[in-house]
Order: C-alpha cells, then sequence, then structure tokens
C-alpha cells in the first residue's frame, strides 16, 4: 500500500497541481491536529520530504506539494507566474478546496518564502513553521550561484552518471556524502524522459523570472516574519550556506518570540531535515502544537 494518495487541485490561472497527501496512520491523533505542509526548494519537488513525510505522518496529516512546474504539477503557459506571490495562491487554493483552516508549514528556501508569504498574507491559519536555510534577507553568493544552474538543462544516460553530476556540481553543500546519498538525491531531482534518458523534473523556464531582480522573493520579507511573532518557529540554517547568512538567521531569531536555531554541520544549502538536530527539533516543534491528552 502506498504511503500517500496523489491529490490534484486547479489554480486560479487553471493549471492542475499536484500534492503527495499522507495521511496520518494514527487517524484518532491527528484528527485534532492541523495538516503539515511541507514546500519545496526552487529546482525540487514533493520526493524532496518523502522520507521526513513518512515519519511524520504516523501522527499527522502530511502534504507534500509540487509548485507548479515541477513534479507532476503542470507547467504555466506565462513563465512570469513562476513567482512566490503566485505559489502563494496556488497553495491558498489547495487550502480552500480541503476546507483547512489552520496548518504548520514547513518550508525549504524558496518553499520557506512562500511559507513566510503564506503566514504574512493568513489571520491566524499558521500554526507553526520550519524555515529551512531561508530567511527575510538571502546572501547574494548564494543567489548568484543558483541563478548560474537553474533553467540549465541537463540529461545523463544512467542515474548513476546523474548522481556523479550532482555530486560534481554540489560537493562543497554536501562533502560528506557518499554515491548512494547523490543517487537518492538525483531520483528525487530527475525523472526518467520518453527517450529514456534522465532529466532534471522541472520546467526550465522557472529561471526566467528568477533572474529579474527582486522576483526571488517578494514584497518586505521581515514584515511577513513578524506575524510568525508569537508562532513557534524552527529555522534551519546549514554551516555552509551561502543562501542564510549566520546574521540574518540571528536577527530572525531576535525577532521572534518562540523561535529556535538550529545549525546543521558540515552542510551548505540546503539541509534535508533529515539530520538529527533538524529531526529532533522538528519533533519538539510538533511536540508543542500536539494537544495535549484527553483525561478520563
Amino acid at each position: 500500500m502506498a504511503a500517500f494518495e496523489d491529490r490534484y487541485w486547479w489554480s486560479n490561472d487553471g493549471i492542475r497541481l499536484h500534492a503527495r497527501d499522507y495521511a496520518a496512520r494514527d487517524a484518532a491523533a491527528a484528527s485534532a491536529r492541523p495538516p503539515i505542509l511541507c514546500l519545496p526548494g526552487l529546482t525540487r519537488n514533493a520526493r524532496d520530504f518523502e522520507a521526513l513525510a513518512e515519519r511524520l505522518s504516523a501522527q499527522w496529516r502530511v502534504l507534500a506539494l509540487d509548485f507548479r512546474g515541477r513534479g507532476e504539477s503542470g507547467y504555466a503557459k506565462d513563465p512570469m507566474s513562476y513567482v512566490p506571490l503566485t505559489y502563494v495562491q496556488d497553495v491558498e487554493a489547495l487550502l480552500t478546496e480541503l476546507g483547512l483552516e489552520r496548518y504548520i508549514a514547513i518550508g525549504t528556501s524558496l518553499g520557506g518564502i512562500v511559507a513566510l508569504l503564506l503566514a504574512g498574507a493568513s489571520h491566524g491559519q499558521i500554526m507553526g513553521a520550519v524555515l529551512n536555510d531561508v530567511g527575510p534577507d538571502i546572501d547574494p553568493a548564494g543567489l548568484a550561484r543558483i541563478r548560474g544552474y537553474v533553467g540549465k538543462s541537463s540529461s545523463w544516460p544512467t542515474w548513476v552518471h546523474a548522481a556523479r553530476g550532482l555530486a560534481e556540481a554540489n560537493a562543497e553543500a554536501h562533502p560528506g556524502y557518499a554515491l548512494t546519498d547523490w543517487l537518492r538525491m538525483a531520483k528525487r531531482l530527475y525523472r526518467v524522459n520518453s527517450a529514456g534518458r534522465i532529466v532534471l523534473d522541472y520546467d526550465m523556464k522557472i529561471a526566467e523570472p528568477f533572474r529579474v531582480p527582486g522576483n526571488e522573493a517578494g514584497p518586505d520579507m521581515w514584515r511577513a516574519l513578524e506575524r510568525l511573532k508569537t508562532v513557534p518557529t524552527l529555522i534551519v540554517r546549514g554551516a555552509r550556506s551561502d543562501v542564510l547568512a549566520a546574521s540574518v538567521a540571528e536577527r530572525m531569531i531576535g525577532a521572534l518570540d518562540r523561535a529556535t536555531l538550529v545549525v546543521v554541520p558540515e552542510t551548505g544549502h540546503a539541509p534535508t531535515l533529515e539530520e538529527p538536530g533538524p529531526a529532533q527539533a522538528i519533533d519538539a516543534l510538533l511536540a508543542q502544537l500536539a494537544p495535549a491528552p484527553a483525561v478520563h
């Protein structure tokens, strides 16, 4: 039996969008808890969260989303819709369709920006947040690196070739990875096309708006962060990150009343959230949000 069901919904501009819906194995426990939304990075998809979602879905409903132009979601006719404010509208359409009034957001990189914008737009809906290696200010070095590779297509004859290509391009972010780890990442980032080649699983046109300065985030992100001031929030930073500077992470902690910072050693952009530190911190965050058991 699959750990999840495929769920589809429509965007405001007519794109068929996809999410993996992991029903909680303990349905009674989950019925009193908000679902968890997992929001992926710029070139990533719902598969990034498969291990985390399977673990958390013991007692929580987890929805891992494919943003438009990624994974099993449809591609946009207008590439200039590949911007955070549109992704927010897409997520809001899902929340409306499912009738979800409360949720917990776990966002990696771009997904963290979307989580921040959701918090800024919502009225009490977001109950907790995990911001993975991203904040209101993005380090220019990381932006330059991302702009240098996003939208550049590549293809490989085998999964091992794809894994070795990933290792060559990303060794600095994950210096401790073995080939098996790179293979795992490749299976999440790539797909097999109709010609049997291993190719990136996103629309290359997502790069078009991202190359326009300002489109990588949105309006004043520090103001959006203020909406999380009293919300339990976990900030995860890779110690080698070139996207979330240590000074920005510390400023975020100072701006929030209920925030925790976890730094993942020997890791760049971005941690997988499967490392021991983030995994334990996510469990601690969720423990704050789980209702106390009824006393009989």
